[in-house]
């Protein structure tokens, strides 16, 4: 019964795993990581993610779903940016968290006025008496620290890494059409392992059309291409990915262990 009752918790960790690898080798994860350096200011990142975490968990009802997709992308975006991982995890936490508890479409907040017999929005009218305090006490603290950082420590060149993905991968604005048509399933409420699911092979189509390059690289003496993409794919979605560009720096942020990276929290739950 207790290794029943985690058995979703688990195949949506392998979800996760699968979607950072084919979102990888599609150009998702690198172009959001392009446009992110263009647009987000690292004094201001920290905060920018907190409340980046919290629309899109309010909008769509789920904290793991948001970590999974918008999540991965914000700590490749951070981590170019020389801050610490685990500040920015946290931050994403932080956000997907208070979006989860405040959205009308969250499965829990919607559970527990139905358990104490009072109406939806009742519940998360009281709820923000505590949650909104907390969020902006987070915020502060957040900026507290972006303004504090110093960022001159950081070991990755932001020009650099601009000039190796953009040498790598074909980054097009086309590429958001995945996550956004994952937001939209989410919104339609549609369950997260389909959800997952769909956004993995969205993210496989997508390396197929649109990065044939990183496809051949990584199939290697495989010339048929329908081929590589099959080999490709599958091994982005359940294997070690590790691309090669310009700089090594680069190469460190684009390396995923697929559904083999989440192998270790598996172990762990099922211990």
């Amino acid at each position: 019964e207790n290794l029943k009752s985690v058995t979703g918790a688990i195949i949506i960790l392998l979800l996760v795993g699968s979607l950072a690898g084919t979102w990888l080798i599609s150009g998702i994860i690198p172009t959001m990581i392009y446009y992110g350096l263009k647009i987000l200011n690292p004094s201001f990142f920290l905060p920018a993610a907190v409340i980046i975490s919290a629309i899109i968990s309010l909008a769509t009802g789920s904290s793991w779903t948001t970590t999974a997709t918008i999540g991965i992308a914000l700590i490749a975006i951070g981590t170019a940016m020389g801050i610490p991982v685990g500040m920015i995890a946290g931050a994403v936490i932080s956000g997907a968290y208070f979006g989860d508890k405040m959205s009308p479409l969250s499965d829990t907040t919607n559970l527990a006025p139905a358990m104490a017999g009072t109406d939806l929005f009742t519940h998360i009218r009281y709820m923000t008496f505590t949650t909104v305090p907390t969020l902006v006490i987070t915020l502060i603290i957040f900026l507290v620290i972006g303004f504090n950082y110093d960022f001159s420590s950081a070991t990755i060149d932001v020009e650099n890494v601009k000039t190796a993905i953009d040498g790598t991968f074909n980054t097009s604005p086309l590429l958001f059409l995945v996550p956004a048509i994952l937001l939209t399933v989410i919104i339609l409420k549609v369950p997260p392992l389909p959800s997952l699911l769909i956004g993995t092979l969205l993210g496989g189509l997508f390396a197929i059309i649109f990065q044939p390059d990183i496809i051949r690289q990584l199939a290697g003496h495989i010339e048929n291409y329908s081929t590589a993409s099959y080999y490709s794919v599958m091994q982005a979605m359940f294997g070690d990915i590790s691309l090669t560009t310009t700089d090594e720096n680069v190469n460190e942020l684009l390396s995923t262990s697929g559904m083999r990276g989440m192998l270790d929290t598996v172990w762990l739950i099922l211990s």
